[in-house]
């Protein structure tokens, strides 16, 4: 469900429909939803926020998006800057796609690692996609 091609390091962005885009356009490339799915997170967040705290974001499409998600996956962009989702600032943006309401279980190991904001610090200054790798595998991610 993750692997290097779905983590993007130093990213800056000036909008947070832009960092949404990109980690659509992630799950796109690593074939786990349909093109269309971009459009549903972009959907989603203007219903309600996906900013989480602790500098957390994890948009993910609307119920009527379903059925284009090809299999459960995530993405994860570190936004060392951060970028605003309303007024709070998320410098972690974690897409995430699940199949067959497999997104329970994905929010659940996402939200055991990113409770902690020692491990938020750690994916922020992360210097390399494995140190992220490694902090997400003790989740079975």
């Amino acid at each position: 469900m993750l692997n290097e091609e779905n983590i993007l390091l130093n990213q800056d962005f000036s909008t947070k429909e832009e960092a949404i885009k990109k980690a659509g356009e992630l799950l796109v490339k690593g074939n786990y939803v349909n093109e269309d799915y971009i459009e549903k997170m972009l959907e989603r967040e203007n219903i309600g926020t996906t900013y989480i705290g602790n500098n957390i974001a994890i948009p993910h499409g609307t119920n009527e998006s379903k059925d284009q998600i090809l299999n459960s996956g995530i993405s994860i962009i570190q936004i060392p800057q951060g970028v605003y989702f309303g007024d709070e600032l998320a410098k972690i943006v974690i897409g995430i796609a699940g199949k067959e309401n497999t997104h329970i279980g994905l929010l659940s190991n996402i939200g055991i690692i990113c409770s902690e904001m020692d491990n938020v610090e750690k994916i922020i200054s992360a210097k390399t996609k494995k140190e992220i790798l490694d902090l997400f595998e003790e989740v079975n991610l």
